[in-house]
């Protein structure tokens, strides 16, 4: 392996942490109605696990509710038990096969609660982004004493994943305020 092997793959796991942080940040339920709180919600289909949006319709006709079209009139019951099972605060009202989640507002304390965990979960990702560069670094180092890559070019590679980090920790931070500012304008 060389060093640019070596930066192209630290490269890519923190772009692919980077997905992963804002795909998990998107999911944190705020005041506003959003078709992310159900992303992670699983529905037993005939012996099979199936996300939400793989057997109904999800639509967002106010800011304040969540409509799902199940598909199959059959569905609408395991549809219904996995959103209860799923621990996202929200009550399912059904009619047919519409079901309806009113999403409330939030309370100042909610607010402060979901930054609190938002704070966390970023942090989280901070040290993922921290380890990559290590775990880069020291594969570096080895191949330096192996004699595979001279100093010169362990010291640049090192360099460049550095400036990685930071422009990885970067995006992070301006994800974090993004998301911070929209829960407390919610």
């Amino acid at each position: 392996m060389s060093g640019k092997e070596i930066e192209k793959s630290a490269d890519s796991r923190m772009r692919n942490a980077i997905e992963t942080l804002s795909k998990e940040i998107r999911s944190i339920r705020t005041g506003r109605a959003s078709a992310a709180i159900l992303e992670g919600i699983r529905v037993d289909y005939y012996g099979s696990m199936l996300p939400v949006n793989q057997i109904a319709n999800i639509n967002i006709p106010q800011p304040r509710l969540i409509e799902i079209k199940v598909w199959d009139e059959n569905a609408v019951q395991p549809v219904e038990k996995a959103i209860i099972s799923s621990n996202i605060g929200l009550t399912p009202n059904t009619e047919g096969k519409v079901i309806r989640l009113n999403v409330p507002s939030l309370t100042s304390e909610r607010r402060e609660e979901l930054i609190k965990r938002l704070h966390i979960i970023v942090e989280e990702f901070r040290i993922e982004i921290r380890s990559i560069r290590r775990e880069s670094n020291e594969e570096l180092k080895k191949l330096k004493k192996d004699g595979v890559i001279s100093e010169d070019q362990s010291f640049t590679s090192i360099e460049k994943i550095q400036k990685m980090t930071d422009t990885y920790i970067e995006e992070i931070n301006k994800l974090l305020s993004k998301r911070e500012k929209e829960i407390r304008e919610e």
